[in-house]
């Protein structure tokens, strides 16, 4: 799963702080990993609760399956192994 948003400056933390609990943090708006459809579920709701739905936006990307994904990163490394 890859996860990305654009929140107002006065929430962008709160955000940051919710999908810290359930990914791993890839860039500074951009979280990826695997997560069970609770968790998920879970995650949505936090996100739903914390921002402004006429001025916010996040973007969920659920990838079924890796047979047809390919990562490939340029620039530094975070020290996470690849998810994707």
């Amino acid at each position: 799963m890859i996860l990305v948003y654009d929140v107002n400056h006065k929430r962008v933390n709160k955000i940051m702080k919710i999908c810290r609990k359930y990914l791993i943090r890839v860039q500074n708006s951009v979280f990826e990993g695997s997560i069970t459809e609770s968790k998920l579920s879970k995650l949505k709701d936090e996100i739903r609760k914390n921002i402004d739905c006429k001025k916010d936006k996040v973007c969920i990307y659920i990838l079924e399956s890796l047979k047809y994904i390919k990562k490939d990163e340029i620039g530094s490394i975070n020290g996470y192994d690849n998810f994707i």
